[in-house]
This record gives C-alpha cells, sequence and structure tokens, in this order.
C-alpha cells in the first residue's frame, strides 16, 4: 500500500474490454478502434499520473485488475460501487476522504491533460474548497475538493449531457472555487478526427 499523504487523486476507469465502453465513438469507428483508442488514452493517464506527488487510486467499473499495467506499486485499486456515476464518485470522495485532505477525480480518456494540470489542481485545493476542470462538450474533466464535499454536487445530473458543467458550477456557487483550463473529453470521432495522434487509429474512416 502507498503511505497515506495530504494528496489524493482518484483514477476513474473502465475495464478495456473489445465492443465495450466508449459506445458512442465506436459508432463511427467501429468496436476495434474505439478499443485500440480506448487503450491509448489509459496508457496515456499513466504516464501523466505515474510520477504525480500523491496517492494514486484507480477505481475500475468492473473489477480489478491486480496484474495489469497499472503498476500496484504506484496505484491503490478499487472497485466502483452505486449505481449511477453520481454515486459511484460521491463513494469514492467519501472513502479518499477518510486518509487525505485534498481529493481530486479525472477519467481516463483525455489526451490534451498533463501531469502539470494535476499539480496546479492540487495547488489550487491548498487555497480553495473545489476545484473543476472544464470539458469542451459541456461536462467536466477534473473535479476536486478540500476536506469535504459540497453538497448535491452528484445528484441530479444527467450524466454525459452538456448540461453537468453548468449545474454542477451551481452546486458550487457558495464555495471558493477555481476553475482550470478547457480540455477535451474523447467521446466522440469529432472530438479526435482533426488530432494528429489519433490519426493511427482513423486510417480505415
Amino acid at each position: 500500500m502507498i503511505s497515506e499523504n495530504s494528496n489524493c487523486l482518484i483514477i476513474f476507469t473502465r475495464n478495456p474490454e473489445l465492443g465495450v465502453g466508449k459506445r458512442r465513438l465506436a459508432k463511427t469507428v467501429g468496436d476495434e478502434a474505439a478499443f485500440e483508442i480506448y487503450k491509448f488514452l489509459l496508457a496515456h493517464t499513466r504516464q501523466i499520473t505515474k510520477d504525480l506527488k500523491a496517492t494514486k487510486q484507480v477505481w475500475y467499473s468492473e473489477q480489478v485488475h491486480k496484474n495489469d499495467a497499472w503498476d500496484h506499486m504506484l496505484y491503490d485499486k478499487y472497485v466502483q460501487e452505486g449505481a449511477d456515476l453520481g454515486i459511484r464518485m460521491e463513494h469514492a470522495f467519501q472513502e479518499a476522504f477518510k486518509n487525505h485532505d485534498h481529493v481530486i477525480i479525472i477519467g481516463s480518456d483525455l489526451q490534451d491533460m498533463n501531469q502539470a494540470d494535476l499539480e496546479k489542481a492540487f495547488e489550487q485545493l491548498e487555497s480553495h474548497d473545489a476545484v473543476i476542470g472544464p470539458a469542451e462538450d459541456g461536462g467536466y474533466y477534473l473535479l476536486g475538493f478540500t476536506k469535504k464535499l459540497v453538497q448535491g454536487v452528484f445528484q441530479d445530473k444527467e450524466w454525459g449531457a452538456a448540461t453537468v458543467l453548468e449545474k454542477t458550477l451551481g452546486n458550487l456557487k457558495n464555495v471558493n472555487y477555481a476553475v482550470l483550463e478547457e480540455r477535451n473529453d474523447v467521446d466522440y470521432y469529432e472530438d479526435i478526427k482533426d488530432i494528429p495522434v489519433f490519426q493511427q487509429f482513423l486510417k480505415h474512416i
């Protein structure tokens, strides 16, 4: 296990499986390309988090893979619990807050996020109650809190819709929060079709 410290990074990930996950992307690029793209994004997420000075937790959608590419010496591993994304995220935060003061959650499908973004987010939590990273699609790619969650932040959201960011900012209106730079959350073909690094997966389009 990793020693406790004040910062904890929660990484939400879906167990990589052909034909499962990235369904909106797969409608255009096909199952195999969507699978390869997701594995590429997972590798990028590992690259930008492995050296981060924080306790790092990987929360799998289905089951823990003990001997996969997520090094168990660097990442603590858990299974998400709850009927929808909001409940699962809230549970993960509650568990992390038992041992850490600053907790941030990210997904595993951002190619334009880097380690510096994560370091900046933790720095913001030194002087703010919350930090949020807006995604181009109207959601968010990062959310973090100091010592406790803001009430309602994971309730009454249509996850995946363009209203998530606006509603979440409404939940944060009474606390001191910081906003990071906007990033591109990969869900659709349109999100990647003009980005050079993804062209290797799109030659069949």
